[in-house]
């Protein structure tokens, strides 16, 4: 438990960027998911995995740590997943390292921490209406492809040679106690707005800042979208989960250099904008 803290409504200088990139590519899809129905293969709707080579749905924290990942980032054993795409019957899989950023989500990006070990959680819900995906905290442009952005459902067409895209953020604070709840969502929560400020800041209720994630993929698929669906339903059920198995060090080195230190990095930690530092 971290307990003790006060969320941060400071304003460090700006930075422009405070984030580093966990690039991973797809391993795998199985009908599992480890949080929601952990110990039951089978018992979900089929999900494409990333990052850890291992995960089913028997994945444990002890199990995922210092497990083969195709994630970019070798420290990265973590798992993180999403409801597979098709294109009827046909299965479209995201192709080489999908954009998985952690970023600052409060304005202090100076009080943000590594996420503790075993931490997991579900982003959306499979069952929400389009209202409510379009409302939801983590939202960011939807789908989107062409000259088409901010679309709740998949558009009705995407140009010859483009991909079908989709940005979504997680929540990034967290109560500091539990690294899961029966919903596997409520020991987290989305910064809020400081009354008569634009900071950014963490609600008292859940109060320790951690990186923000940010899921940016891409499916080859074009033409007629018509027959696209997602394998928990219309495009607005899309949803992730996050099982975290950093290795300790070098999570935090990278959470410390890039996001505490205002930087915008690569896997390695490196920002080509600034080789100096």
């Amino acid at each position: 438990p971290v307990t003790g803290v006060t969320p941060s409504d400071a304003a460090p200088a700006p930075a422009y960027f405070h984030e580093f990139q966990a690039n991973c590519s797809v391993t795998h899809t199985a009908p599992d998911d480890p949080i929601v129905y952990p110990g039951r293969p089978g018992a979900s709707h089929d999900h494409t995995f990333m990052g850890n080579r291992s995960t089913n749905a028997h994945s444990t924290t002890a199990s995922l740590t210092g497990g083969a990942t195709s994630c970019n980032a070798p420290a990265d054993a973590s798992a993180y997943w999403m409801p597979s795409l098709y294109d009827g019957d046909r299965k479209v899989l995201p192709v080489g390292p999908q954009v998985i950023y952690y970023k600052s989500g409060v304005t202090d990006y100076t009080s943000v921490r590594p996420f503790p070990k075993g931490l997991r959680f579900v982003v959306g819900d499979p069952a929400q209406s389009a209202d409510r995906f379009r409302d939801h905290g983590g939202w960011v442009e939807g789908w989107e492809c062409g000259d088409s952005y901010k679309n709740v459902d998949f558009p009705a067409r995407c140009p010859a040679g483009t991909q079908l895209n989709i940005r979504m953020q997680a929540p990034s604070c967290w109560n500091g106690l539990h690294l899961d709840t029966p919903d596997h969502q409520s020991h987290m929560a989305y910064p809020v707005v400081k009354p008569g400020t634009n900071h950014d800041v963490c609600p008292a209720s859940h109060p320790v800042a951690l990186p923000m994630i940010e899921f940016k993929m891409a499916f080859p698929v074009d033409g007629d979208m018509s027959r696209v669906r997602l394998s928990s339903g219309r495009g607005h059920s899309f949803h992730y989960d996050f099982f975290n198995a950093w290795e300790d060090r070098t999570l935090k080195a990278l959470v410390d250099h890039c996001v505490v230190g205002g930087l915008q990095c690569d896997t390695r930690g490196y920002d080509q904008n600034h080789p100096e530092r």
